[in-house]
């Protein structure tokens, strides 16, 4: 008998390297969803962090973001429901999309004044920087 060059568990290992663990594990396993986590960009200014989430397709009514422990959890849900009648038959389609990104925010965030807004499909959410941590412009020192 001829020695094993694989077993069946290093297949999809080897194609979950090649084409991402998602896409490959759904694949193997049957499974199909309609959840897919948005890009997002985080860009630190002077005075605050931005995170940009971009969710084509959903409206700002879709999201729920809420900070608890110093974390910042976005999330949505869409449920789409709709159903056509004909002479004969019934058909009705559901769909059903969710995603939840958390982040840790860092010290110098103020959780208190952060603010979120919704524009062309992209979610915004500015976090301010406390006073104390904003960057300062240099300072002359005299010399005694």
């Amino acid at each position: 008998m001829l020695p094993r060059l694989y077993s069946n568990s290093y297949l999809p290992n080897l194609l979950d390297e090649f084409f991402g663990n998602d896409s490959v594990s759904n694949f193997f396993n049957g499974y199909s969803s309609n959840t897919s986590i948005p890009s997002v960009n985080v860009v630190e200014g002077k005075d605050e962090y931005k995170i940009e989430v971009a969710a084509p397709g959903l409206s700002k009514k879709d999201f729920k973001i809420d900070v608890e422990n110093n974390v910042l959890v976005i999330s949505s849900e869409k449920k789409k429901e709709e159903e056509t009648k004909e002479e004969k038959y019934v058909r009705r389609e559901f769909s059903y999309s969710t995603f939840k990104r958390s982040f840790s925010l860092p010290d110098d965030v103020d959780s208190n004044k952060i603010k979120a807004s919704h524009n062309d499909g992209i979610l915004n959410i500015l976090l301010p920087k406390k006073e104390e941590a904003k960057a300062k412009g240099p300072r002359s020192i005299s010399i005694s």
